[in-house]
């Protein structure tokens, strides 16, 4: 007979997800994952494999409580999407850890280049957080909120998802929130 799991897995994957934000996944060992989640290695192995199936399961985990695509998706004027998704990424910096930076950033940095399967999710991801910016594109260029100089709304919803990357590596090493309000500034000129 099966037994029952004793642990909460949505928490239990939360919990991982952060640790691994905070040490990376090579700083991480399986008994630091069992200390900080409370769960015995046994658990952990006999619901989600080894370390590294946790690790992607909690990266999966981080992509879905994401509120980006959402933002970009659900709100109606496009250059408001746009403007409240780069505003809620400074009012984020500017409450938590910045050092840590950002969970699929600093995945695309240390693993992407020798996992193949990671690194093709977070290609799937790249691709649609470029589609829902472009969307938003689309609808602010049709409501005239986009400045008429942009034309290449795939080049600039490129652009635009790199930037909220670039500033959360940027929030790594920066303590003046002014430099971050600058680059926000500056890509959201888009709609002058």
């Amino acid at each position: 007979m099966a037994r029952h799991r004793e642990f909460d897995t949505t928490e239990v994957l939360s919990k991982a997800m952060e640790y691994f934000w905070k040490h990376g996944y090579e700083g991480t060992s399986i008994q630091e994952l069992v200390n900080h989640v409370g769960v015995k290695a046994q658990s952990l192995y006999n619901t989600y494999g080894g370390k590294r199936d946790l690790f992607f399961a909690a990266l999966k985990h981080y992509v879905n409580q994401s509120t980006v695509i959402h933002t970009l998706e659900r709100t109606p004027s496009g250059k408001e999407a746009i403007t409240q998704v780069f505003r809620e990424v400074l009012a984020s910096l500017a409450h938590t850890d910045r050092s840590r930076g950002c969970f699929v950033n600093n995945t695309c940095v240390e693993l992407a280049p020798h996992d193949p399967e990671i690194a093709d999710f977070l290609e799937k991801e790249r691709i649609r957080l470029e589609r829902a910016y472009y969307d938003a594109l689309t609808r602010a260029r049709e409501q005239g909120e986009l400045n008429e100089r942009y034309q290449d709304l795939t080049a600039l919803a490129r652009s635009l998802n790199n930037a909220q990357g670039g500033l959360m590596v940027t929030a790594k090493t920066i303590s003046d929130m002014t430099v971050l309000e600058d680059i926000v500034r500056v890509n959201l000129s888009i709609f002058d």
